[in-house]
């Protein structure tokens, strides 16, 4: 594994599994939020954040967590492993609201609460985005390393049978 990309529902648990698996491998991590969002709750535009991905594809090595569906297709093309993060849709939200008021390496603000249209995100991507990375695994099947956690635990237990092999 050079480079690997983790997505899969918000609150899931991807950040906390990819510091974990850079801590493991020492590959660079990029967490797209952090590039993707300024302090004053606006972004960047759209072409440089696909700039930066872009250039991302020339580094040797990394991972990048985070979904961002429109380029997903591109990133699943520049990975070698992609982790799919597929748990409940309560287990997501509980991960949601449990960062709100927390400082978090990834974001350049603290949520002070859950938002709305964010909620709804979250309750409707089994049945919209989800579909869309099972679609893209189904494609790249034979090109990339697919591996989908089902629950945290088995996060958990990819990072643990990795400090095996290391």
């Amino acid at each position: 594994m050079k480079k690997a990309i983790v997505i899969g529902c918000p609150g899931s648990g991807k950040t906390t599994f990819s510091l974990k698996l850079s801590k493991h491998t020492g590959l660079s991590l990029i967490h797209l939020d952090a590039i993707w969002h300024l302090p004053d709750k606006t972004h960047i535009p759209r072409e440089e954040f696909d700039k930066r991905l872009e250039e991302f594809d020339l580094m040797d090595s990394w991972i990048i967590d985070g979904n961002y569906s429109r380029t997903v297709e591109r990133r699943i093309q520049m990975s070698d492993t992609v982790f799919i993060f597929d748990l409940p849709v309560e287990i997501c939200i509980d991960g949601a609201i449990s960062r709100i008021g927390k400082e978090r390496y990834d974001m350049p603000w603290i949520e002070k609460e859950i938002d709305p249209e964010f909620l709804k995100f979250i309750e409707e991507f089994p049945h919209t985005t989800l579909q869309k990375i099972y679609d893209l695994m189904d494609k790249y099947k034979d090109q990339k390393n697919f591996v989908v956690f089902k629950s945290r635990q088995e996060a958990d237990q990819y990072i643990k049978d990795l400090e095996k092999t290391l």
